[in-house]
């Protein structure tokens, strides 16, 4: 979903990686405007002693919180209770939980269940109840800066003037579930000419499968890999309103 006009932004930093903070606000800050901005953790800690300047730099709030207990984490607890009061305020229509904690898992359900859009930031490891109890669920090994995605760019476009490309073949092995997937939003969205908005079906998608990113699969963009399997899809390009170019596809 696009176009959130508040979004509050909620991390947790002993479940997150500094190196991709900058690279999260960007990510979000694609789906909206971003209202709150805030971090947890307790700060005295030596293993959160650098996340002060990217604080200060990116203009997140820094929410100190002890452990009050030796081995206890208290951090998702402060998290979770300050989520629910800003979730009784009603002015917010995105929650994003940046964590790879499956204790989020009913903080998730709960504000899905009050009707607000939930995105869950996270690692590959993070449990498939967080993920699944998500909107919309982003992995931080596919959130790239910069310079990251100039060069993954540039690989890609390498890899595919190679003649050792990769085979369609050789990758439908595990996108087995999204190729379940595409057929399924063919059956039920398809117009009088038997084509799917691509975009429409990327949605579904999301909807079934929370975690699903094309970048996953060494994509940018859900046509590519639809086009890169030609002996199942079938892709027909229209204009839209404006500039705006429709991609539809069919299945075979």
């Amino acid at each position: 979903m696009d176009n959130l006009s508040n979004i509050v932004l909620l991390i947790d930093a002993d479940n997150t990686r500094l190196s991709k903070l900058e690279s999260v606000v960007r990510e979000v800050s694609t789906y909206g405007r971003i209202v709150v901005k805030r971090a947890y953790g307790n700060w005295k800690k030596d293993t959160l002693k650098n996340w002060e300047r990217e604080l200060k730099r990116l203009a997140i709030k820094a929410e100190q919180q002890f452990d009050y207990v030796t081995g206890k984490n208290a951090t998702d607890i402060a998290l979770v209770i300050d989520a629910i009061d800003l979730l009784h305020k009603g002015i917010y229509d995105a929650f994003v939980i940046v964590a790879s904690d499956s204790d989020y898992t009913p903080l998730a359900i709960n504000l899905h269940e009050s009707g607000v859009y939930v995105m869950g930031v996270g690692e590959k490891k993070t449990p498939e109840s967080f993920r699944n109890s998500c909107d919309e669920f982003i992995f931080l090994e596919n959130i790239q800066d910069e310079a990251q995605e100039k060069e993954a760019e540039e690989e890609q476009q390498n890899t595919e003037n190679s003649d050792e490309k990769e085979s369609p073949h050789e990758k439908s092995e595990t996108l087995e579930s999204i190729h379940i997937l595409l057929k399924v939003a063919y059956d039920k969205y398809q117009d009088d000419e038997g084509y799917v908005n691509v975009s429409t079906a990327g949605q579904f998608i999301k909807r079934v499968k929370p975690d699903f990113d094309v970048r996953t699969y060494g994509y940018v963009k859900l046509p590519k890999l639809i086009e890169d399997f030609p002996d199942k899809y079938e892709i027909k390009r229209y204009p839209g309103k404006g500039t705006v170019t429709i991609i539809g596809y069919r299945c075979k």
